[in-house]
């Protein structure tokens, strides 16, 4: 029988939608700001050196918000250099938002921006198509290797682009995250097609190993709040629910069997925490810093 769980990703709405939800519920961002604070500033401390212009390439920068902190840290390095910021993102949606957000910001008069609306895999054979091969100064991919579909490849062809003192940094889910122990279990049993892959960063670091790249790990502690998935009918349970398992409507159309299975695992410590009486599921998350 043809199961009826289909990928939170073919509902575009409902994925958004519990995607803000669940940064709402976590430390996620507030555990980004909190590196591009505290460490980012050295990783960047040489990229723009002996430069008038320094070019950014954001790939997935959603609706910017991390973008702009890293913005932020640049014009603080190189004060008055202008700084081209290139952003690849499929989503129209966080597109506008991102132009909202830079429109409210003061102080990015030196910075010009591009919007590519598509995907990382569009824009590289975009630019194959027209021969071009643009190098950039600095290149982020902040939570996006999951939407790839081949990701050695891809990390391959964004390195291929670094100028020789450039930077390409990766944020994704550490391999000590619930995420991990979730989706090694259950990522089979998930509706996830081709539109998604599960990956941590154990994951890359092998593929950079093979690929014998260095780079740097930082490691960033992160929690979301899931208490509300244990409430049964609460509207933000099902869409954090859809958002863990990637699965569009996961509590009504999961076999009653692998939901059950599925919610007595995010209680357990490999997954989640009990503190004050909330359910905090692990969202450890990996930076790494790949050298050119």
């Amino acid at each position: 029988m043809a199961s009826p769980m289909r990928s939170l990703l073919t509902d575009p709405a409902r994925y958004l939608q519990s995607f803000r939800l669940f940064l709402k519920n976590s430390t996620e961002h507030q555990c980004m700001r909190e590196f591009v604070e505290r460490q980012l500033p050295a990783v960047i401390a040489s990229i723009g050196n002996g430069k008038s212009t320094i070019n950014i390439l954001s790939v997935g920068g959603g609706a910017g918000e991390i973008d702009l902190l890293i913005l932020s840290k640049l014009q603080a390095r190189y004060p008055g250099v202008t700084i081209n910021n290139d952003v690849i993102e499929p989503s129209a949606d966080q597109i506008s938002k991102y132009k909202e957000r830079v429109a409210e910001t003061s102080n990015l008069e030196n910075v010009k921006f591009t919007w590519h609306e598509e995907t990382a895999y569009e824009y590289e054979s975009r630019m194959n198509a027209e021969k071009k091969a643009k190098k950039w100064d600095f290149i982020h991919m902040i939570q996006m290797l999951y939407y790839v579909k081949d990701i050695p490849a891809t990390i391959r062809y964004f390195h291929s682009l670094l100028e020789a003192q450039a930077k390409l940094l990766i944020i994704l889910v550490s391999g000590t995250s619930g995420w991990e122990t979730l989706w090694k279990k259950y990522g089979s049993s998930f509706p996830l097609d081709d539109l998604c892959s599960y990956v941590s960063s154990a994951d890359i670091k092998r593929i950079l190993d093979s690929a014998g790249l260095k780079y740097q790990l930082y490691e960033l502690p992160s929690h979301m709040d899931i208490t509300s998935c244990f409430i049964e009918g609460n509207k933000d349970g099902e869409l954090l629910l859809d958002f863990l398992t990637e699965t569009c409507e996961f509590s009504k159309n999961a076999p009653p069997e692998l939901k059950h299975q599925v919610m007595e695992d995010l209680r357990k410590p490999e997954c989640s925490e009990k503190r004050d009486g909330k359910v905090l599921f692990n969202n450890n998350l990996s930076v790494i810093v790949i050298e050119p």
